[in-house]
């Protein structure tokens, strides 16, 4: 039996997102919040379980994160765009592993 492979992608401005390729990773770009909100939830339909997302784009959909940052997938991860990043992804981050722990242990 044949394993399915973990579908990954990354969202954003194609020049932060373009060398993701480079490690078999979808990348999709995405210039304005709704044409970042229609590509996402073309890869959410399309059963990709990770989807990286440049900052800036993230900072664009904050409700359709909202409506799955409940669900264990699709996983929607910020991450830094090519001009650096915000601190919003490490915000995010440190926000999820208190929950998760009950502590702040960074």
């Amino acid at each position: 039996m044949e394993q399915e492979r973990t579908k990954i992608a990354a969202v954003g401005d194609i020049s932060s997102v373009l060398l993701f390729n480079a490690l078999g990773i979808t990348a999709v770009g995405a210039d304005t919040p709704e044409e970042a909100e229609r590509e996402i939830t073309r890869l959410i339909s399309e059963n990709y379980s990770v989807i990286f997302l440049t900052e800036k784009t993230a900072a664009g959909v904050p409700e359709l994160i909202k409506k799955y940052k409940s669900q264990t997938f699709p996983a929607l991860i910020p991450i830094p765009d090519k001009d650096g990043s915000d601190g919003s992804g490490l915000a995010a981050i440190r926000a999820n592993v208190e929950k998760a722990v009950g502590k702040n242990i960074f």
